[in-house]
């Protein structure tokens, strides 16, 4: 079975991704790997961001398959999540900051924000779920996010490993009791 063009592309740009960084994956690198003329994407992506936005969705994907509900208090599942959310960082750092770079993303299509919204959401009501008559929960669930962003942030760039924290479970759920408290 022959893989389409524009799914080709968009594999491409994961490996390369993965490989090699979000400062390597250009549109070159991406026809280079995929073995096609460097105008062939334009029939599928506008810009070179678009074509970022479609290799951001794969891993947007992978995260929200990843952010799936468990079995468990609301407490325990906002545990399981923020750690998912940190193996995500770690396992994939390439991917974690492309996510984030709204400035390349914003308005490239795919449909991220509205896809990347009810992850967040699901945070929220873990948050609601857990303390539930708290008038706060959604500033609580904002200030979790945060904070566990730092986190996966620090350890995608592996600036925890300067700390000697390899695991990091009992730094999480020391941080879910903090803002559920």
């Amino acid at each position: 079975m022959t893989i389409p063009l524009r799914d080709r592309l968009v594999q491409a740009g994961v490996e390369l991704l993965e490989e090699e960084g979000l400062g390597e994956l250009t549109l070159r690198a991406i026809t280079r790997r995929t073995g096609v003329s460097h105008g062939a994407p334009r029939r599928y992506f506008p810009t070179h961001n678009a074509l970022l936005a479609a290799i951001a969705s794969t891993g947007l994907d992978d995260l929200a398959d990843r952010l799936q509900p468990s079995d468990g208090t609301p407490e325990e599942q906002l545990i399981e999540a923020a750690e998912h959310y940190l193996d995500f960082a770690a396992e994939r750092p390439a991917m974690f900051e492309l996510l984030f770079r709204h400035d390349l993303l914003e308005g490239a299509g795919g449909n991220l924000r509205s896809r990347s919204l009810p992850l967040f959401e699901h945070f929220a009501d873990l948050v609601t779920h857990a303390r539930p008559n708290t008038p706060d929960a959604r500033a609580r669930a904002i200030a979790l996010w945060t904070n566990l962003h730092g986190l996966a942030t620090l350890r995608a760039t592996r600036a925890l490993d300067l700390l000697g924290t390899d695991d990091l479970t009992p730094l999480v759920r020391h941080v879910v009791h903090i803002h559920l408290s």
